[in-house]
C-alpha cells in the first residue's frame, strides 16, 4: 500500500446522505494521509447547527460512512470520533498533521489553525479540494438532494422553474 504524505489527517461533517462531493473529500483524506480520523457530527450538535432539512441519525450516518470506507477497502486506517463542536480533537491533538476541507469549509480550517497556535501547536496543512458540481454547474449538497432537486451522484432530478 503505498503511504500517505501525512501520518494523521483530519477531516469532519455531518456526512449526511452520503454524496459524491462527500465520498471526493473521503477519498482525497484516504489518498494523502495513512491513518484518517473523522469527526461525525452528533445528533446534539446537528440540531445546534439549524440545518435547513432533516438529518439521519447518527447512527445511520455512521453505517453509511463505514459502509462507503469499507466498500473502498480503508477500515483499516479509519477513526471515527463523534464531535460536538467544528473541530473536534483537531483542536487539543498535537498527533494531527493535516486537514482535508472543502472549498467552503476552509475558512473554519484556518480559525483551527488559529486555535492550535494559541495551544501551542503546529498549524496543519490545509488540503483544500474543489466542490463537487451537479450537472447544472451548482455544488452537490445533501439540502439540494433533500429537495429532491439532485440525485446523490448530481444528476438533476427536476428541472429549475
Amino acid at each position: 500500500m503505498a503511504r500517505g504524505r501525512f501520518r494523521v489527517v483530519g477531516v469532519a461533517g455531518t456526512f449526511d446522505m452520503l454524496h459524491k462531493g462527500h465520498k471526493a473529500l473521503l477519498r482525497k483524506a484516504f489518498e494523502v494521509g495513512d491513518l484518517v480520523v473523522i469527526g461525525l457530527t452528533t445528533d446534539e450538535f446537528v440540531a445546534e447547527m439549524g440545518k435547513p432539512h432533516e438529518v439521519a441519525s447518527y447512527r445511520e450516518r455512521l453505517e453509511e460512512l463505514l459502509a462507503f470506507i469499507c466498500d473502498e477497502g480503508n477500515l483499516h486506517r479509519v477513526e471515527v470520533i463523534a464531535i460536538n463542536d467544528p473541530f473536534g480533537p483537531a483542536i487539543w491533538d498535537g498527533g494531527f498533521e493535516a486537514i482535508v476541507v472543502s472549498e467552503e469549509t476552509a475558512p473554519r480550517a484556518e480559525q483551527l489553525n488559529a486555535l492550535r497556535a494559541r495551544k501551542g501547536l503546529r498549524p496543519l496543512e490545509v488540503i483544500v479540494i474543489p466542490m463537487v458540481l451537479a450537472e447544472d454547474g451548482k455544488p452537490i449538497s445533501t439540502t439540494r438532494i433533500r429537495a429532491g432537486e439532485i440525485d446523490r451522484e448530481g444528476r438533476l432530478l427536476k428541472q429549475p422553474s
